[in-house]
């Protein structure tokens, strides 16, 4: 079986680059407490021999680490003053340090991380903010990416590129740097920690990477879902994510005007439980609203009064099909369309095979489904089914521009393509509920 035939598939990927990395902060392991060394932890003792070193000495190895990663970094020095900031009670205790040890110190408790290095995929795409350079009749737009690297840690990336008058995709050159968020404040609130980060160093949206910053998402920043949430003077960027700490899941939102400050925070209530949530880009009589899986298997709508907090729900969507009988997920935000919420879902069927599907929800009650696909929209070609998990097909999010759809998706969970549709060709192929 085969795609239906409206949908267009451009050669375009965005794979993997493992020469892209960041310093991050490098910590020991927990040392065995039988052992009970006298002389302080790991940490202290290879303070310690970086401190006995004498100043000609010091300076020629803190000169060597610069000359090796000179290029692969903004500043790296500034990040080694940064990081020894850091640990300043362990330096406190060594008496006064010149700041030839202070940066060299730095140096020793960072290490890179090629963030991208294993996949690069789960793409979601919004307009971009700034639509300085645009093409007549097209739009610049921004694409989310999960990228993961070693020890399968999930980051959040970047993207920007264009579509023109004709509908034609292209994607911006990827920066050659790249840079993690620096966080900006804390701030205990019900249910975990609200975190403020930002780019110092702003450069191009292609080099910013948010890592986990909470216990909560230690392991991973999964699956963003962006959107547009038109709410008067309060209208921002959205969007939903699967916090994972290596044990359990929780959603979580994170919030954006410009792409350079974010603030993430935990979702509360019964119906924030669960993952794959999407959020609708305005409110129904007052309400946020949200479609989202609860149960593991269906697709209900979901209501709060403030963004944070999600209680109860109604089911919406079941599987109906044989190519979703396992599951159903979401695909991303609704997109609003004259007849109705266009909701791209993903269905898992036999052999664990994921397909992206589609349905349309009433304009005005988006609990009441109008249509949807019998067969699914996009479906692993067999060029297609190989990568970190095979099978598989997903996406987190399309956008609407002009009388086409442009939908990115990632493959068998490794990399990225683009496809696009008519509005018009999609909907009627859908069948009346």
């Amino acid at each position: 079986m085969t795609d239906l035939a409206f949908l267009n598939r451009p050669v375009l990927h965005l794979r993997p680059d493992p020469t892209r990395v960041v310093v991050r902060p490098f910590r020991m392991a927990v040392e065995p407490r039988h052992l009970n060394l006298p002389d302080g932890s790991r940490t202290d003792r290879i303070v310690k021999r970086i401190l006995a070193l004498d100043a000609e000495h010091a300076a020629q190895i803190l000169k060597d680490v610069l000359d090796s990663f000179d290029g692969r970094h903004r500043n790296l020095i500034a990040t080694c003053e940064r990081r020894a900031e850091d640990m300043q009670d362990i330096l406190d205790r060594r008496g006064p340090v010149s700041l030839t040890q202070k940066r060299l110190v730095g140096a020793y408790f960072l290490h890179e991380f090629s963030f991208e290095a294993a996949a690069l995929f789960n793409p979601s795409i919004v307009p971009h903010p700034d639509q300085t350079g645009a093409p007549s009749g097209g739009i610049r737009f921004i694409l989310s990416l999960r990228a993961v690297g070693e020890g399968h840690l999930s980051t959040l990336t970047f993207r920007s590129g264009m579509i023109d008058a004709a509908g034609v995709v292209s994607i911006d050159q990827t920066a050659r740097l790249a840079t993690a968020a620096n966080i900006v404040s804390r701030q205990a609130e019900r249910g975990g920690e609200a975190v403020t980060v930002a780019f110092q160093s702003v450069g191009d949206i292609s080099e910013r990477v948010i890592f986990p910053v909470t216990e909560a998402q230690s392991n991973g920043i999964e699956d963003a879902r962006f959107v547009y949430l038109e709410d008067g003077p309060n209208s921002k960027y959205c969007a939903t994510y699967t916090a994972f700490n290596g044990r359990s899941i929780r959603s979580e939102m994170i919030e954006t005007t410009d792409f350079v400050s974010f603030r993430l925070r935990p979702l509360t209530g019964d119906a924030a439980e669960n993952k794959g949530m999407a959020l609708f880009p305005r409110k129904f009589d007052g309400r946020y609203a949200m479609v989202a899986r609860q149960d593991n298997e269906n697709l209900h709508v979901l209501y709060s009064h403030d963004l944070y907090h999600w209680e109860g729900a109604n089911v919406i969507l079941q599987p109906a099909f044989p190519w979703e009988f396992v599951q159903l997920g979401t695909c991303g935000a609704p997109i609003e369309l004259d007849e109705g919420w266009l909701l791209f879902t993903h269905g898992v069927g036999a052999v664990r095979r994921y397909t992206i599907g589609a349905a349309l929800l009433d304009k005005h009650d988006p609990s009441r489904v109008i249509a949807r696909l019998r067969e699914p929209l996009v479906r692993p070609a067999p060029s297609e089914r190989e990568g970190y998990v095979p099978n598989v097909v997903y996406s987190c999010g399309g956008l609407r521009h002009g009388d086409s759809i442009v939908l990115p998706y990632a493959l068998s969970d490794s990399y990225c393509c683009i496809a696009t549709m008519e509005t018009a060709r999609l909907l009627a192929a859908m069948e009346a509920v």
